[in-house]
């Protein structure tokens, strides 16, 4: 029972490093996010354009648009908030952040299941 488990173990540990050694294409993008939908005040605008769950919903749409198998792999740069005055309505502000940097990756057509350095 115990050589059973040991080998088994041993056998996903050589089948494990095959399956790493995948290649990956990388791109930079820069975008914008869209406004928020309300009017607050300044600094509660800004703190809603820069909630963690709306950069990492856009840098995600950025990823994908893109194509079919681009994911997200690291922000490089939150880019700067910028506001706009909403309408007749003093001191309230819609505002969304300029020049996101997100870096983005997908598996290179081909490199899947391949021993590295081996075509």
């Amino acid at each position: 029972m115990k050589i059973t488990s040991i080998c088994l173990w041993l056998v996903l540990f050589f089948f494990s490093k095959t399956l790493i050694a995948s290649e990956f294409i990388y791109r930079d993008l820069m975008a914008n996010t869209l406004p928020s939908v309300g009017c607050e005040a300044k600094d509660a605008a800004i703190a809603t354009a820069s909630k963690p769950y709306n950069i990492s919903r856009y840098t995600k749409l950025f990823c994908q648009s893109q194509g079919y198998g681009w994911h997200v792999e690291q922000v490089k740069d939150m880019g700067k908030s910028v506001c706009t005055q909403c309408g007749a309505d003093q001191g309230k502000n819609q505002c969304h952040l300029e020049d996101i940097v997100v870096t983005c990756k997908r598996i290179k057509p081909g490199s899947v299941g391949m021993l590295p350095g081996k075509s």
